[in-house]
């Protein structure tokens, strides 16, 4: 299929390709403004006097930078700091009275709540820019809602950015969901104001508590409860970290978070119930109209959050596609869906979740009618299973490049447990969503929620059983972004061929072949031509990191504090062998001389010269008298 010969598809593409270079560049505000306004009074010059100009090609090279310009434009709009009453333009250094109003809610650990809040006013004056707030824990319940509106006396401080290396930058993180700054508190720390101002997202988050509150008050198992929330509210703040872990290892922590896939089995459900109303005077119409509205209230129950209202969004105008029944449009719209939600969002390109639901869409949305035509069973149960395979696999192809960059693992059985979990999920979806209605009204029989608690056991077993496959879950795969694009450039490629076979494309696909394997190589040479020293940053533990080509070295008498630290960075290095030792209080590397120095405060040998000198767990000492012995050329 010739996708690049929809304009749609073209001009998502070129908005795209402008949202990347305004980021990446930071192009000022003004002067993406200017090029907007020429660009448009260009196309409308054209539009005016395009038969007189008669110059198609021209109209096109002007529309395509137009929606450059806009796609720069919009990215500039959605930095924060583009705003003069920015918070960062405040003296934030010094400790001020700062008005907050809490946005979202964050999963707590065990030494804090975080929120994420907008800061409203600095010593009172108007302000903007949101911060991350941060509340230790203590003896006292501490619980604030979106909406609430707290007066803090603090300074904000800047995020820190990683210590060690390949550690997850949670500070970029942050800056691309528009959060730049953070504000740390204890409980005393802070006055909740009376009467806040209400938006529709507390609004929406208060009614999605009400309906947690009401499913408490039923029979449901912890687990059972906690996997319920997460698949019909987006609530995973009571997922445990073993439960969450096994979806992860089972392929199937997609469905842990409220996306594309249940708002897809959703649309399926609504039309499949509303298609009797098809048969009336403009009932298609009446029946669109009442499919979107009716998922639109879905994203309200799941408390409005970013990953529901970009799936309802791009749903909404699949809805729309299927209304007109013509197969190529929904390519046309599900680009559409992505032009209008990246204008008014364009940062969302840069988040995991985004990326994945509309590669997964797309992908079913393209490969799947191509496995079907592959191979189509006469036994309508055979059928059925390969139809879910079929998904499965379409979906799995276009998610496979992205989990691989993120998260360096690939579950080989993930089509055995979403052949059990996605037919059951539309059951799952509807019966969860009548549980829902019918315990506000407090009428759920106990049988019913009995028998979906059994349907939610049944599912985490099979998640269980799956996870425990280790030898199926491939783990630690090296996966860098040149290879992210290889990859896809090999997928599309190898679909491309499978569609209409010829001799260029299976070239270019066993070009796309040999260019990941000359890259592989590449990765391979540069890693064993490396040998660096690290002191590595760990709060009261000491650990010293030793790469010599693919061999890895660890020196420290606390080795599991090190173990997130060394894994990300044996992934992102190729490390092939790793070996751990106690600490010593001399090393020797590249000619150059290291001396630990720690609380027994042991001085080296006189006469005895160290290049550097690593001073750890506040040593007693004389640091003068120190420098006078040793003479180091650096301390760290």
């Amino acid at each position: 299929m010739q996708l690049l010969k929809f304009v749609p598809i073209k001009l998502t593409l070129v908005l795209v390709l402008g949202i990347l270079v305004g980021y990446y560049l930071a192009i000022q505000i003004v002067f993406s403004v200017c090029a907007t306004l020429v660009c448009i009074a260009i196309l409308a010059f054209l539009i005016q006097f395009k038969k007189a100009l008669n110059s198609s090609s021209l109209f096109g090279i002007i529309t395509a930078l137009c929606t450059f310009s806009i796609g720069v434009l919009a990215v500039s709009l959605a930095n924060p700091k583009n705003y003069q009453n920015h918070f960062s333009y405040f003296d934030v250094e010094k400790a001020q009275t700062i008005q907050l109003k809490i946005v979202e809610v964050l999963k707590p650990n065990d030494f804090s709540v975080r929120y994420i809040a907008e800061t409203q006013a600095i010593t009172n004056k108007n302000s903007s820019g949101q911060v991350l707030l941060t509340i230790t824990k203590d003896s006292s319940d501490i619980h604030l809602n979106i909406d609430d509106e707290i007066i803090v006396f603090e300074h904000i401080k800047e995020i820190n950015a990683p210590l060690n290396p390949h550690q997850f930058n949670y500070k970029k993180y942050l800056s691309d969901l528009g959060v730049l700054g953070q504000i740390q508190l204890k409980a005393e720390d802070f006055i909740v104001k009376d009467k806040p101002t209400t938006t529709i997202y507390g609004f929406a988050a208060n009614f999605r508590e009400k309906i947690i509150s009401s499913l408490k008050t039923e029979n449901f198992g912890t687990e059972e409860l906690s996997i319920m929330q997460a698949l019909l509210l987006g609530q995973r703040n009571d997922i445990s970290e073993e439960t969450y872990d096994s979806y992860k290892d089972a392929g199937a922590v997609h469905i842990l978070a409220v996306s594309g896939l249940h708002v897809g089995i959703l649309l399926l459900i609504l039309q499949f119930l509303l298609y009797p109303l098809e048969r009336l005077k403009n009932g298609r119409k009446l029946k669109l109209v009442l499919v979107v509205a009716l998922l639109w209230a879905f994203a309200f129950i799941a408390g409005l959050s970013a990953s529901v209202v970009r799936a309802v969004t791009m749903f909404s105008f699949l809805a729309y596609a299927m209304y007109l029944n013509r197969p190529a449009n929904k390519f046309n719209i599900l680009s559409l869906s992505l032009f209008f939600i990246l204008l008014l969002k364009p940062t969302y390109i840069f988040q995991v979740g985004f990326q994945m639901s509309y590669a997964a869409v797309f992908a079913i949305l393209w490969i799947y009618p191509i496995l079907q035509r592959f191979w189509f069973p006469k036994t309508v149960l055979v059928r059925k299973i390969w139809q879910l395979m079929s998904v499965s696999i379409a979906a799995q192809l276009g998610v496979l490049p992205i989990s691989l960059f993120y998260f360096h693992q690939f579950p080989s059985l993930f089509f055995i447990s979403n052949l059990v979990i996605v037919p059951c999920l539309g059951i799952i979806l509807g019966g969860g969503l009548l549980i829902i209605f019918l315990s506000l009204l407090n009428i759920l029989p106990d049988f019913f929620a009995a028998i979906y608690n059994e349907i939610m056991r049944i599912m985490n077993a099979v998640v269980y059983w799956v996870a425990q496959q280790e030898s199926f879950v491939f783990k630690a795969i090296s996966f860098d972004s040149i290879q992210l694009v290889v990859v896809y450039m090999l997928v599309f490629s190898l679909v491309i061929y499978v569609t209409k076979p010829s001799f260029k494309k299976i070239a270019v696909f066993l070009g796309c072949v040999i260019v990941l394997q000359g890259w592989s190589y590449v990765n391979v040479y540069n890693t064993h031509e490396k040998e660096r020293i690290i002191i590595l940053h760990q709060t009261k533990h000491t650990g010293i990191l030793a790469q010599n080509g693919s061999k890895l070295k660890l020196w420290s008498n606390q080795t599991q504090a090190f173990d997130y630290t060394t894994n990300n960075y044996r992934i992102n290095e190729r490390i092939v062998t790793f070996s751990i030792d106690s600490l010593k209080n001399s090393y020797q590397f590249q000619g150059k001389s290291l001396y630990l120095l720690d609380s027994l405060a042991i001085f080296p040998p006189k006469g005895t010269r160290y290049d550097v000198v690593l001073l750890t767990q506040s040593p007693n000492i004389n640091l003068d008298r120190f420098i006078a012995v040793t003479q180091p050329k650096l301390i760290i």
